[in-house]
């Protein structure tokens, strides 16, 4: 079973950054799409930054210019969300997971612990 370790996160003024990494026990993210969801308080969680397998990167709108999403190409066993020029808005519980999430059982998703992030404005 496969287990995903976040970190990186913390509180930051408005402006700043932060880089958020994910640990996976095993090279996921060579051959999967992975990405960097958030859930933010009464909020569901959304998908905010993905990269395919072959490399390529997506953005959700309101972090597109912002947010950088990269991997390890060596152990392909970390998956990175730099953010930068953060905003209160971007405070949230931010995950990583493949897309679609990693399934357990026949309808549970797996989810780490997330790493939480929070903007002061």
């Amino acid at each position: 079973q496969v287990q995903l370790v976040e970190s990186g996160g913390g509180l930051v003024q408005a402006g700043g950054s932060l880089r958020l990494s994910c640990a996976a026990s095993g090279r996921i993210f060579r051959i999967k799409s992975s990405g960097w969801y958030r859930q933010a308080p009464g909020k569901q969680r959304e998908l905010v930054a993905s990269i395919s397998s072959g490399g390529t990167p997506n953005y959700a709108d309101s972090v597109k210019g912002r947010f950088t999403i990269s991997r390890d190409k060596v152990n392909w066993n970390t998956l990175y969300l730099q953010m930068d020029s953060l905003k209160p808005e971007d405070t949230a519980v931010y995950y990583c997971n493949l897309i679609p999430p990693i399934r357990i059982g026949a309808q549970d998703d797996y989810w780490g612990q997330g790493t939480q992030v929070t903007v002061s404005a």
